[in-house]
C-alpha cells in the first residue's frame, strides 16, 4: 500500500456534501488492512535500496538542471558514473521517466547560405579528417541564422577541431564580411599561434573576399566542395545544437536578447560545463587542459 493509494480511497469516499472525509479505520476496513500494519507502514524506515535510489535520482535532477535541461540517459549516466557511481543508462532511463524528466531538444528551422560561384582553385585540404592531434592545428568557421522579432541576426563562430571549444563568436544584425572578419580576428588574440593552421569554411561570399584572404594570410584556406555540408559538418553541427537546446526554447525579442542567450549558452555552458563523447565525455576546456597536463608530463618525462 502506498500512501497515494490510500489518500485516493479516502478522497473517494467523502460523503456526497463533501463536508468531511471518511475516518481512518474506514478506509482500511475497505483496503482490508489492519490498523497495526497501517501504524507499521506509516513507521517504517526507507531501506538502503530505497535510500540510494532517492539518492540517485537527486542526482540526475541536479546534473539534468546544471545541463540546462539538455542531457538524455547517456550523458546522465556518464556524469554519475565519473563519481564512482555503478549505474547503468538503462535504469538512469528509468529514473528520468519517474522523474518526468527528458532532453528538452527543439527541433530548428535552418536556413542555408548559398554557396558562391568560385573557381575550382578552393581546395578542400581538411577533406573531412575531423580529428586532429592537437589544439591549434585546425579551425572551422561558419555562419548561421537566428530569428527574432526584430528581423533575423547572424551567429559567426570558429571552433577548433581537436576540442570542438567554441573559440571565438560574434553575432551581428548584417551579412557583412566584417562579421567573419572580426570573429577571426578575435580567435587570433584567444589562442596562441604557434602551430601552422587550417581554417575551414564553405564557399559563401564571405569566405572568399579579398579581406578573408588578408586576414588569413598565415594561416592554410580549406573549402568545403560545392554541394557537399558534409565537409563542415562539426561547426554545422554546433549551431543546429545551440538551436536545438537552448534558442528554439525562447521567443527571442531582438538582438540584445539574443546575443544575451548565446553567451549564456556558449561560455557559461557549451565550451565549460557541457559534455561531448568526442572530448571522452569531457567539456571542450577541460578537454584542452588534460593535453595540456598530458604534453607537460611527456616533456618532463623526456628531460
Amino acid at each position: 500500500m502506498t500512501e497515494a493509494i490510500f489518500l485516493e480511497v479516502q478522497n473517494e469516499c467523502e460523503d456526497l456534501k463533501g463536508k468531511r472525509r471518511v475516518s481512518v479505520s474506514k478506509v482500511l476496513n475497505i483496503l482490508g488492512v489492519s490498523r497495526s500494519g497501517y501504524n507499521s507502514w506509516m513507521h517504517r524506515l526507507p531501506t538502503n535500496q530505497q535510500k540510494r535510489m532517492q539518492s540517485v535520482k537527486g542526482e540526475i535532477q541536479r546534473i539534468y538542471d546544471k545541463s540546462y535541461q539538455n542531457y538524455g540517459a547517456p550523458k546522465i549516466t556518464k556524469e554519475i558514473q565519473k563519481y564512482g557511481e555503478k549505474i547503468s543508462e538503462r535504469t538512469v532511463g528509468k529514473y528520468m521517466r519517474e522523474l518526468g524528466i527528458k532532453a528538452q531538444y527543439i527541433k530548428p528551422y535552418t536556413i542555408t547560405t548559398k554557396n558562391s560561384d568560385f573557381s575550382s582553385k578552393l581546395e578542400n585540404i581538411l577533406n573531412e579528417q575531423f580529428n586532429p592531434l592537437a589544439p591549434n592545428t585546425v579551425w572551422c568557421t561558419d555562419i548561421t541564422y537566428i530569428w527574432t522579432n526584430a528581423g533575423f541576426v547572424y551567429l559567426t563562430s570558429i571552433m577548433d577541431l581537436y576540442s570542438r571549444k567554441i573559440i571565438a563568436w560574434t553575432l551581428t544584425e548584417t551579412l557583412q564580411v566584417s562579421c567573419v572578419i572580426d570573429t577571426i580576428n578575435k580567435a587570433k588574440d584567444n589562442r596562441e599561434m604557434i602551430n601552422p593552421i587550417i581554417i575551414h569554411s564553405d564557399r559563401g561570399s564571405q569566405y572568399v573576399s579579398s579581406e578573408y584572404k588578408k586576414v588569413t594570410t598565415n594561416m592554410t584556406t580549406s573549402y568545403s566542395k560545392k554541394a557537399f555540408p558534409w565537409d563542415n559538418a562539426c561547426i554545422e553541427s554546433f549551431h543546429a545544437i545551440i538551436k536545438r537546446e537552448w534558442i528554439n526554447r525562447f521567443k527571442i525579442k531582438n538582438y540584445i536578447c539574443a546575443y544575451a542567450l548565446i553567451f549564456e549558452y556558449i561560455e557559461a555552458f557549451y565550451n565549460t560545463v557541457r559534455i561531448h563523447s568526442h572530448c571522452n565525455y569531457m567539456s571542450p576546456v577541460e578537454f584542452e587542459i588534460a593535453y595540456e597536463k598530458a604534453t607537460n608530463l611527456s616533456i618532463l618525462n623526456a628531460s
